[in-house]
C-alpha cells in the first residue's frame, strides 16, 4: 500500500501542475527509499518518474530542499489522516491508547517505502526535528494518558515519561524493519500495545 499523494488542484496551480508535482513526489519517495537520501539526485528521480529531463523537476520545485520538504509533508500528512480515522470512534482512554499504538504500527507496516524514505531524510538531516516538534508529537499520546488518569482507567505516573516510552516503541519499528524486513508487524503492534496496557492500568481496589 502506498501513501496517497494529493491529486486535487492546489491554490495557484492547475490540476495538471498539481498532478505533475504529485508524480515527482511519488518518484522522490521511491528513489530515496531505494538509493538513499544522498544518492537520490534529480536525475534519478526524473528517471523513475519517466520525465524527459530534470528541468521538469526544477520547474515545479525551486530546489532539492523544497522537494524534500514536500515529501516529508506528504508522508506525515498521510500518517495524520490514517491516525485521525483510526482514533475517531475510541470510547475510552484504554481503547484510545491501544488504537494509537496499533494504528501507528499498521501504517508503518503498510507503508514501508514511505517510512524508509522518511527515515533516510531524518537520519541525513533533511528536516529539522527540534524540541517543539518533539512536544507536538508526544502531545497526542500524552493527552490520552492524562485522560485515562482523570477517568481512573490508568494508574498515577508521569504522562510525559510514559508518552516518550510509547512513542519510542512506535518510532523504533522502521529501524527494526530495516534490519529485518520479515518482522511480524502485527505481532509487534499487539505486543507493544499489551505491554503498555499492563504498564498503565490502574491497580484493582483491594
Amino acid at each position: 500500500m502506498q501513501a496517497k499523494i494529493r491529486a486535487t488542484a492546489e491554490p495557484g496551480r492547475t490540476f495538471t501542475e498539481t498532478a505533475r508535482r504529485a508524480q515527482i513526489v511519488r518518484a522522490a519517495i521511491a528513489t530515496i527509499a531505494e538509493l538513499g537520501y544522498r544518492n537520490a539526485s534529480f536525475a534519478q528521480i526524473a528517471k523513475r518518474a519517466g520525465l524527459s529531463s530534470t528541468g521538469l523537476i526544477s520547474y515545479h520545485f525551486e530546489g532539492r530542499e523544497e522537494l524534500i520538504q514536500q515529501v516529508v509533508e506528504e508522508v506525515v500528512g498521510a500518517i495524520g489522516a490514517h491516525m485521525a480515522a483510526a482514533m475517531a470512534d475510541c470510547g475510552s482512554a484504554t481503547e484510545a491508547l491501544r488504537t494509537y499504538i496499533v494504528a501507528n504500527v499498521e501504517f508503518i507496516g503498510a507503508h514501508r517505502e514511505e517510512m524508509k524514505a522518511l527515515l533516510e531524510i531524518f537520519l541525513n538531516g533533511g528536516f529539522e526535528y527540534d524540541p517543539a516538534t518533539e512536544q507536538q508529537v508526544l502531545s497526542h499520546v500524552r493527552d490520552i494518558l492524562r485522560s485515562g488518569q482523570e477517568s481512573g482507567e490508568f494508574r498515577r505516573f508521569d504522562p510525559v515519561v510514559m508518552a516518550t516510552l510509547i512513542q519510542r516503541a512506535v518510532d523504533g519499528l522502521p529501524f527494526l524493519l530495516a534490519a529485518d524486513p520479515r518482522l511480524d508487524v502485527r505481532s509487534y503492534g499487539t505486543e507493544v500495545a499489551t505491554v503498555f496496557q499492563l504498564a498503565t492500568k490502574a491497580e484493582a481496589a483491594g
